[in-house]
């Protein structure tokens, strides 16, 4: 069973007040001691409400302000995810450029290769047509003839 709220406190005690009320005027007939008794009754009811909100505010208040760190750690860490997603994206954007750029130096490195051998062509042509040896390519070296053959 739940316990009863500061409202259901609240209507229980203005029931038995009014009985209080209620009695006290069927025990002295007088309607003037019942108003005065219910008047203060009435002043004792709107402070114990009174007590009752001032209670729920300061727990509200109480609550505010035990989960205000909390609320700031899930701030700061949503920043931090929102961080960290824009610089994976910028590291993606980065990796495409990069290989396109990779790409690109390729293909201008095949275009550079493909030029030489074009222009080099009429010189083997010359070396032949002269009976001189091939020339070797960049970076494999001709075969040394030996002193001794």
């Amino acid at each position: 069973m739940t316990e009863p709220n500061g409202r259901d406190l609240l209507r229980e005690w203005r029931r038995l007040m009014e009985g209080v009320v209620s009695s006290a005027v069927s025990a002295t007939g007088r309607r003037d001691l019942a108003a005065d008794l219910l008047g203060a009754m009435q002043h004792q009811l709107e402070l114990v409400q009174e007590v009752i909100d001032g209670e729920r505010r300061w727990q509200g208040e109480l609550a505010g302000r035990l989960l205000a760190p909390l609320d700031a750690g899930f701030d700061l860490l949503e920043q931090t995810a929102a961080s960290l997603r824009q610089q994976a994206e910028a590291l993606q954007s980065a990796g495409r450029a990069l290989e396109e750029s990779a790409g690109m130096m390729k293909s201008q490195a095949e275009l550079f290769e493909r030029a030489i051998g074009v222009l080099r062509e009429p010189a083997e042509l010359a070396r032949q047509a002269a009976g001189l040896e091939r020339r070797a390519k960049a970076g494999k070296r001709a075969p040394r003839k030996r002193a001794d053959g």
